[in-house]
């Protein structure tokens, strides 16, 4: 164990957080998966709470193979993969999948192994890493709208472009990372506003032709506005059930919850074990439980601040910030859901909803932090080495 322990490089303290996030997991993922036990043919929840094991097992491997990995390599990776992405997202986007009569064309089934990816979410963290790269590579040189938008913007419009028809929530999260991720970067203000000005028209186009030829190619714009029409009216529609549903968990939880596994609205609400976890753990852990896992995501939050400010290279900044702040982003966004401070968007909770796919790109994000953090460390020991060599050499004999 100590030799494991030796192995394991970078921010310890997000490791921490890490493993703590998939420890509290099991409990909530294990009481919410009976209702699709109840649901499937021959299942129980034991298998999905082994499923779950073994996604955060493989999720676990995942870190530390990629925090091994000097983040300098990612430059080069990142313009190898968004040829790939795009490549995947196109077949995924024609495929037209249906999961249970669902719109499921957000996902990629393969072959010979009976699973399905979701590609939007290998794409969301790839995309980051190349517009860190980018911006990390322009950082002294003065900045040109025309020169940026074939190298930048062009690959960020065919990437989102291609999630927007499934998947309306991704896309508009993804685009709002980049948008921060280069402002961060220090791209000009007014060029930005003319960015987001573009990303507005083009949304309103799409919609305006999705609503004039529904047949014409697969999407859920009428999902979207139905979800935004019952966050703002109140209707009797499919998302103000789960919204309700939700609401009567946290009620139930109050301030110490009814206690591990024995939640009732489990039972009813849709996706209680990925989308609305955060309201069954509510229910039953309490508030003191839900403020906890917001804590800790918090912390994690401050730790990726941290490590971003100690990197060693823009580029290792750029990178830290933009892989790391949409795993927060998001689990917020989860959490407003739940409490209806925010309209159904079918973001998981990271690292404790269940759901492979998710436990593995976040995975992969923290993994590229960690090596971050690790270069770090491992100029700080040469450091150390240079001042006192000899102090080094006899605590080594």
């Amino acid at each position: 164990m100590t030799k494991v322990f030796k192995n394991i490089k970078g921010d310890r303290l997000i490791w921490a957080i890490v493993a703590l996030l998939a420890i509290l997991s099991f409990l909530p993922v294990y009481s919410a998966a009976s209702n699709l036990a109840y649901k499937g043919t021959g299942s129980n929840t034991f298998a999905f709470f082994v499923k779950h094991f073994v996604h955060l097992v493989l999720g676990c491997a995942i870190i530390y193979g990629v925090h091994k990995i000097p983040y300098r390599y990612f430059k080069g990776l990142s313009l190898i993969m968004i040829p790939v992405v795009l490549v995947l997202l196109a077949i995924t986007l024609l495929q037209g999948t249906t999961i249970e009569g669902a719109n499921a064309s957000r996902w990629i089934r393969i072959p010979f192994v009976g699973m399905s990816f979701q590609t939007s979410t290998l794409a969301f963290v790839v995309l980051m890493v190349y517009v860190a790269r980018y911006m990390s590579n322009i950082k002294k040189e003065m900045v040109r709208f025309k020169a940026s938008i074939l190298p930048l913007w062009a690959p960020v419009f065919f990437v989102l472009i291609l999630i927007l028809p499934a998947n309306f929530s991704t896309a508009a999260i993804m685009f709002l990372m980049v948008v921060m991720l280069v402002f961060l970067g220090g791209y000009p203000l007014r060029y930005l506003g003319v960015i987001i000005g573009g990303g507005v028209l083009v949304l309103t186009l799409f919609i305006l032709t999705a609503k004039a030829f529904p047949n014409a190619m697969p999407n859920r714009v009428d999902t979207w506005m139905g979800r935004v029409e019952s966050f703002t009216n109140s209707e009797d529609t499919e998302a103000d059930y789960q919204i309700e549903k939700a609401k009567i968990a946290i009620a139930t939880g109050q301030i110490w919850g009814v206690g591990p596994g024995k939640s009732m609205q489990k039972n009813f609400l849709p996706q209680s074990s990925s989308d609305f976890i955060f309201a069954i753990i509510i229910e039953e852990y309490g508030l003191l439980g839900g403020f906890f896992i917001m804590g800790l995501y918090l912390w994690l939050l401050f730790r990726i601040v941290i490590v971003a400010q100690k990197a060693d290279t823009v580029f290792g900044r750029l990178l830290v910030l933009g892989v790391g702040l949409p795993i927060v982003f998001q689990a917020l966004i989860n959490m407003a859901v739940a409490v209806e401070l925010f309209p159904v968007t079918g973001q998981t909770l990271p690292l404790i909803s269940s759901g492979g796919t998710s436990i593995w790109m976040t995975c992969l994000a923290i993994g590229i932090i960690l090596s971050v953090s690790a270069k770090r460390e491992e100029i700080k020991e040469k450091e150390v080495i240079e001042q006192n060599p000899l102090e080094i050499l006899s605590e080594a004999l």
